[in-house]
């Protein structure tokens, strides 16, 4: 396959993130990490692949199974700081839900942040 037929590859293990819900680059995004004018120059990694961003994920359209051992476990960090953590990206993995499945208008990716993170890149 052609390297421009190729999707985004993840930095980890190098297979291709072929959904919206499976990018780390995107929730990010969506939770105002990235600024959308590097989005284009950031690397994608699945979210399996980035355990100590995706233990945050409480949602049962993503696999439990992410496990962080030591200092970047949850486990380890300030309880207040995990709550918000938790509350913020869950928000952003749901709007990357929404986002894959948008039918009537498709949304434009300057669209796809959480709204309070939408006047951040204005």
């Amino acid at each position: 396959m052609a390297r421009c037929d190729q999707g985004y590859l993840c930095r980890i293990c190098g297979e291709e993130v072929e959904s919206i819900t499976d990018s780390e680059l995107y929730l990010r995004y969506v939770i105002g990490e990235i600024d959308p004018e590097t989005l284009h120059l950031s690397p994608e990694c699945h979210l399996r692949c980035a355990p100590a961003f995706s233990q945050f994920i409480s949602d049962s359209r993503f696999d439990p199974t992410v496990e962080v051992d030591g200092a970047f476990s949850k486990l380890e960090l300030d309880g207040e700081f995990v709550r918000a953590r938790e509350k913020l990206v869950n928000r952003g993995y749901d709007r990357l839900w929404a986002i894959r499945s948008e039918r009537r208008k498709p949304l434009t990716v300057v669209e796809y942040p959480l709204p309070e993170f939408l006047d951040k890149w204005r």
